[in-house]
């Protein structure tokens, strides 16, 4: 989902297609972590709506290939079809973005001869196999490029790998010279801190993550949200978010916007009086504060939405019109909302609206 949120936000068109599905099928996603264990764990992840379908799939319409990693690419590689998809890719000497399990694929399509490359650990018997020159990824977030090849080994490279991916389509990115501070909990959402935190990375942000009573390199596990067909969300438990920075040296001066993810956490951070001073201040010093799902929460508790137009994610509509705000209903579940220095969504399917509106507030610009 990160690079798929991540490239839409930038204001680039893409399809995603599965063999034997077609546009609005979904495909079940899985939550692979490092937990001290000697291999990954899994979990169930969200579902991921497709929206294109394969068999409409003309390689000449697109300026690039991503290849996500994962359990899949074990049967994709498989698939006559994929792999000669894949075949005319290369042949056009278009870019291929492939990360973790995703060089299976290319393994099979045999584009690796003498390519270098990496891959997660364990695929690298079938790399080199197929004859590519195999670089260890130390740490896990490192990527390489040979030629029209960009690979990655985990989606901890995710900044680098969808930075290397743009570049390699010619995308050029101005104004990113931001520093971003994301307010972190426990069991906050999953894909709500991790794409807009992994996206600004890649644009070349300075992107800071901070909880109360957590250092730099504490974790924060995070909750997946879906919609699954209930009357409310479902929850699962999602990847652990690692933190980079410690909340007690946040100093607002030093930023220029503050991003809050939804989830669970906001519930106790509202709570929390020093969060709230954090962004009380950013409103007072008008700068960016951009909130989704339930955020909004926190804001409500900040008392910051007075007169201020805004969404969230439903069931805290309460939260908004009890502190003042002018609710605004999310139809879409997409839509988000801008009112002077306030960004807000509903749910991480807003993802590419609320970074777009992010970006544009601070100032970042990508061209083409």
């Amino acid at each position: 989902m990160v690079p798929f949120q991540a490239l839409q936000a930038y204001g680039i068109k893409v399809d995603a297609v599965c063999p034997g599905k077609k546009a609005g099928d979904k495909c079940a996603t899985a939550v692979h972590d490092f937990l001290g264990h000697q291999t990954y764990s899994e979990l169930r992840g969200h579902y991921f709506v497709l929206t294109a379908s394969f068999d409409d799939i003309d390689a000449s319409m697109y300026d690039g290939l991503v290849v996500p990693g994962g359990r899949a690419p074990e049967y994709l590689a498989l698939n006559e079809s994929v792999l000669k998809l894949v075949k005319q890719f290369s042949d056009s000497n278009k870019p291929i973005a492939s990360i973790c399990h995703g060089q299976l694929i290319l393994a099979g399509a045999g584009i690796l001869k003498e390519k270098t490359c990496t891959a997660y650990p364990a695929v690298k018997p079938v790399i080199v196999a197929a004859g590519a020159v195999w670089k260890d990824p130390e740490p896990i977030s490192t990527c390489f490029v040979d030629g029209n090849l960009i690979t990655g080994a985990a989606w901890p490279g995710h900044p680098e790998f969808i930075s290397l991916f743009v570049k390699a389509l010619g995308v050029k990115v101005t104004g990113s010279d931001k520093r971003i501070l994301f307010l972190c909990g426990d069991f906050m959402e999953d894909y709500e801190v991790m794409v807009p935190f992994q996206a600004l990375q890649a644009l070349g942000c300075s992107v800071d993550a901070v909880c109360p009573g957590k250092n730099i390199g504490d974790n924060c596990p995070t909750a997946i949200h879906d919609f699954e067909g209930d009357q409310t969300y479902s929850e699962k438990l999602g990847h652990n978010f690692s933190l980079n920075a410690n909340f007690e040296d946040v100093m607002v001066e030093n930023y220029d916007a503050l991003v809050i993810p939804g989830g669970r956490a906001p519930e106790y951070l509202a709570l929390n009086e020093k969060v709230l001073s954090i962004v009380k201040q950013f409103e007072e010093k008008k700068k960016l504060i951009a909130s989704i799902c339930h955020g909004q929460q926190i804001l409500a508790a900040a008392d910051i939405l007075k007169g201020k137009r805004c969404t969230a994610y439903p069931a805290v509509k309460l939260n908004v019109l009890l502190s003042g705000g002018e609710w605004l209903e999310p139809e879409p579940i997409t839509t988000c909302f801008r009112d002077g220095n306030l960004v807000t969504a509903a749910a991480w399917p807003a993802h590419p609206q609320f970074i777009s509106q992010i970006m544009e507030s601070l100032g970042i610009k990508v061209s083409f």
